[in-house]
């Protein structure tokens, strides 16, 4: 079992722009290859911030969606958040706040031999890196630039690298990057 961090971004580093925007990356349509499909059938636990899943809510959900969806996933998610947001029915979410670590052992029980992907939000990711508990980051970079917006993730991590373990190309519009986390000594 592993938690990774799964996202995408631009060139210079935003998962989103300055006015919480996906559109620069929905431009390109469905990504090429099967990364995605991949990936999470080996996804057993979801975490995500709250600003990710209240984007999940306008965009893909609520009457704004055209067309409007169900709940994304099938896999238990965690949502962190200090705020009260709104239920979805049936979908399996419980919301959280605080220290990401007692929720990590829950998530891990309940991913069983699965990995738990940090979905959204690179401080939340930052917040299971400052715990030990990142165990990669798989980022497929977008061939745009944003100059701004959501930074991937709010960490300095240099010692030790990041261990780049693949690189794949998907067309000419977006490359993964696949890394192994080291926790410093």
């Amino acid at each position: 079992m592993k938690t990774q961090y799964y996202t995408a971004s631009s060139l210079d580093g935003f998962i989103a722009d300055s006015q919480n925007s996906l559109d620069w990356l929905f431009q390109f349509g469905e990504e090429a290859g099967d990364s995605y499909t991949q990936f999470i059938s080996e996804v057993g636990a979801i975490a995500m911030g709250s600003t990710t899943y209240k984007w999940i809510l306008q965009h893909q959900i609520d009457g704004s969606a055209e067309p409007a969806r169900s709940w994304p996933y099938a896999q238990p998610a965690w949502v962190f958040s200090s705020r009260v947001l709104p239920i979805i029915e049936g979908a399996n979410i419980q919301f959280v706040k605080g220290d990401v670590w007692p929720v990590h052992q829950a998530m891990a029980k309940a991913a069983g031999n699965k990995n738990i992907w940090i979905v959204g939000g690179g401080d939340l990711a930052g917040q299971f890196y400052d715990r030990g508990l990142l165990d990669e980051i798989i980022v497929s970079i977008a061939s745009v630039t944003l100059g701004g917006g959501a930074p991937l993730l709010p960490r300095a991590i240099a010692k030790p690298p990041l261990k780049l373990l693949s690189a794949t190309t998907y067309g000419t519009d977006f490359v993964e990057l696949r890394y192994q986390v080291s926790q410093p000594s």
